[in-house]
């Protein structure tokens, strides 16, 4: 791992406020609706249940490719992410379609496996069919300073993608630390990550304004200094279309209109999408819709 750029400390009450001055924007009409459609748009739709079965994953491919009636124009989202062994349903179900199919591997949630077998884990989600892989970091080797095993290991883990997109998760309810936060962010990039990515969900606290806030200032000074755009996608705990709106609202802020696309930016969601479509039908028709109309299987 080659030397990282020197940075002070980050400024944990400069941080907090900016993140919060977010809550405070307001899109209204047609801004509004379209954003709520863009939202949809960069939705990984997710599963990661023990008791998941075919037939939920083909449930949940069924509201991804098609998340509301035709009438309201709303679009697919972007991905469906299952563990490994639902990854050659969920390809069989999209085919077709132009939805990834995501996959978590490197022994999620928790990570506490050899290197060798994560990367089994991986290489078989990606014969499977899956087009992107969600991997966890190793926490505790993280934080007990061993930065270059992180390296090492996201890499390797890179690598046995192949032709699929990495993404990394962080898990940054356990990271501590905003420099944390940003450290993790920088060497993942580093590493060849495609995307940086808050949480696996099982964790409180998950993604909030500010970890991901710092995350995007890192993926603009990685874009800065190496021409390279990275992903973002903040995963568990939002679940309100207000929410997703403030995410938005600072992506663009902090890096651009280049990155609101379901590209370089995504949302961990299940929940969330309920309550998006519940708002995108209420604008449409002028009146909320009986939530079991949108509700997920």
């Amino acid at each position: 791992m080659k030397s990282l750029p020197r940075r002070p400390s980050l400024d944990t009450v400069a941080i907090e406020e900016r993140a919060a001055s977010f809550t405070r924007r307001s899109l209204k009409n047609d801004s509004k609706q379209r954003a709520l459609k863009l939202a949809v748009s960069m939705m990984d739709l997710t599963t990661l249940e023990g008791s998941d079965t075919p037939g939920k994953v083909g449930h949940l491919v069924a509201k991804a490719l098609r998340p509301m009636p035709d009438r309201f124009d709303c679009p697919p989202c972007a991905a469906v992410c299952v563990y490994p062994n639902h990854v050659r349903e969920a390809v069989r179900l999209t085919a077709g379609s132009q939805m990834s199919v995501a996959a978590v591997a490197t022994a999620f949630p928790s990570g506490q496996f050899p290197l060798d077998q994560k990367l089994a884990d991986v290489r078989w989600a990606v014969s499977e069919g899956a087009t992107e892989i969600d991997m966890v970091i190793s926490r505790g080797e993280f934080l007990r300073g061993n930065h270059q095993f992180t390296f090492d290991e996201i890499a390797a883990t890179k690598e046995a993608c192949g032709p699929a997109h990495l993404k990394v998760i962080f898990e940054t309810g356990e990271l501590q630390t905003y420099d944390n936060v940003r450290l993790a962010s920088e060497i993942a990039m580093e590493a060849g990550a495609d995307f940086i990515k808050t949480s696996t969900g099982k964790v409180t606290p998950a993604a909030t304004l500010p970890v991901t806030l710092v995350m995007l200032q890192a993926v603009r000074d990685f874009y800065f200094r190496t021409g390279k755009r990275i992903g973002i996608k903040p995963a568990g705990g939002i679940r309100q279309a207000k929410e997703a709106l403030q995410y938005l609202v600072m992506v663009k802020e902090v890096l651009g209109d280049d990155w609101l696309t379901p590209d370089l930016f995504r949302f961990g969601a299940s929940a969330l999408l309920v309550d998006v479509t519940l708002q995108i039908a209420k604008m449409t028709d002028g009146g909320y819709q009986n939530p079991d109309s949108f509700s997920l299987p």
